[in-house]
């Protein structure tokens, strides 16, 4: 029952072993709020769902914060003639409804950066008290973290400082060298007033690196378990932060994880390429439920490549494994087999999932048993098909993917989905015609059709059904 997960900073495989049994402090790095969410963001979000929700499973109660940056040089620069605040606000929110869409459970807690200015203040202070910080000698009330006071920094990607090149997060004008990054930036004059706050170093605001440490102390504590985030994340964001807190003499993250990009058609995702793929646009071409079961496919640390016919196949898969349910609970109601399957995960299941986190072996013991227990019913062995139902029942609801759940109700079946639906009710709708009319050799061609393209009908007294094949 040892969880193992890839420690990044180790650059190898560790057993989980946390700070305080039965608890996980998880702090994953959220959304930088200047435009609307993407296939990057959902997919990072939806890994760390997926871990926090198996922790659970194995018993921990886990305290789990994602923050959100809402004061940055790319929140300010977005902005144009908009508050700052309020764009940040508004994207926010464009990220919560994604979320939610996804079944992406809320935070413990979703801290913003501006509400912990004190907390990052007091961090510099020390950093400067211990000499690994210094404040520009030209008055600007810029502070830099200095860089080769920390003979450990460039642990986590196992760079040498000499062959870094000079951080870009900050304008050079005080720095002593160009690596050193800042904590705090001076109050320019071509910035508005309300994104600075009063410092001992002078009026301005945090640099993004130190907004992180500041927030996952506040919340977990000087020392907690799990540090996670996107691949493109680990140098410089997470370098700093570790540079900076543990410099500042805390303890932070035991275990850090990195979730893998996006492709998309075969190239990385960026602006300048223009192949950004957004969440509206996800959620215009599939179910919710679809865009989850395919972003959460992969294994988290693998890149995704993404293409709209995978959003057709994941549509059909979860129908597959709804079909299946479906079909079950008809064919069992009334009889003694009725509520026998428990729902229990397979041990094959439990042990991909332990083994750092491999969800895609997991899914192959779930369409395992889908498919062995739709034969169960094909052969009448329906106590088989009862306990095949109740474990898929049990890895569906662990990854949040059970198609019976009410929230997949509340929004639309994607288009596919919707079409594909429309044309077989048609079919069968014909067929039921023919039946009535004798024409029995067309009520079969029917069937026959529908059978071959790998659709399964099934008559009962409350109708006839359909579901895609196994």
């Amino acid at each position: 029952m040892t969880v193992r997960l890839y420690d990044s900073k180790a650059q190898a495989l560790r057993d989980f072993v946390p700070l305080r049994e039965g608890h996980v402090g998880m702090y994953v790095c959220g959304p930088t709020v200047q435009s609307s969410p993407h296939i990057g963001h959902l997919r990072s979000a939806l890994v760390y769902d997926i871990m926090r929700r198996w922790f659970a499973y194995r018993g921990n109660d886990v305290a789990f914060i994602r923050n959100v940056t809402d004061i940055d040089d790319k929140i300010l620069n977005a902005a144009g003639d908009e508050q700052w605040y309020a764009l940040a606000y508004r994207v926010e929110l464009e990220f919560t409804a994604a979320y939610a869409s996804l079944g992406i459970l809320a935070p413990t807690y979703e801290p913003r950066a501006t509400a912990s200015v004190a907390q990052m203040q007091e961090i510099i202070a020390r950093l400067i008290e211990r000499g690994h910080a210094y404040p520009a000698p030209d008055g600007t009330g810029d502070v830099y973290f200095d860089t080769s006071s920390w003979p450990a920094y460039g642990e986590l990607t196992r760079q040498s400082r000499d062959k870094m090149e000079a951080a870009a997060d900050a304008d050079p004008r005080g720095k002593r060298d160009p690596r050193d990054f800042a904590l705090w930036k001076g109050h320019k004059q071509s910035e508005p007033e309300s994104a600075s706050w009063h410092s001992p170093w002078g009026d301005g605001r945090p640099g993004w690196h130190i907004e992180c440490s500041a927030m996952a102390a506040r919340y977990l504590g000087a020392e907690f378990d799990i540090h996670g985030g996107g691949l493109d994340l680990r140098f410089p964001h997470h370098e700093n932060e570790l540079a900076q807190s543990t410099a500042a003499g805390d303890g932070f993250a035991h275990y850090w994880v990195h979730n893998g990009l996006v492709n998309v058609g075969g190239q990385k995702m960026s602006k300048s390429l223009g192949n950004s793929v957004y969440a509206a646009e996800l959620f215009g071409l599939a179910s919710p439920l679809a865009v989850r079961y395919l972003l959460g496919g992969a294994h988290y640390r693998s890149t995704l490549d993404y293409a709209p016919s995978s959003l057709t196949e994941a549509e059909a898969t979860v129908d597959r494994i709804r079909g299946f349910l479906e079909r079950v609970e008809r064919r069992l109601a009334g009889t003694r087999y009725a509520g026998v399957g428990s729902p229990v995960i397979p041990d094959a299941f439990a042990d991909a999932m332990d083994d750092d986190f491999g969800v895609p072996q997991a899914l192959a013991v779930l369409h395992d048993t889908v498919r062995a227990g739709n034969q169960s019913l094909d052969d009448e062995e329906l106590h088989d098909a009862a306990v095949a139902h109740g474990q898929v029942v049990a890895m569906v609801e662990v990854l949040g993917i059970d198609p019976r759940d009410p929230h997949w109700a509340s929004g639309d079946a994607g288009p596919a989905t919707s079409a594909l639906d429309a044309l077989v009710t048609r079919l069968i709708e014909d067929r039921q015609a023919a039946r009535e009319a004798r024409d029995y050799a067309a009520a079969d061609r029917i069937r026959a059709e529908l059978s071959a393209a790998g659709i399964t009908i099934e008559d009962s007294q409350t109708g006839t059904h359909w579901s895609l094949g196994s």
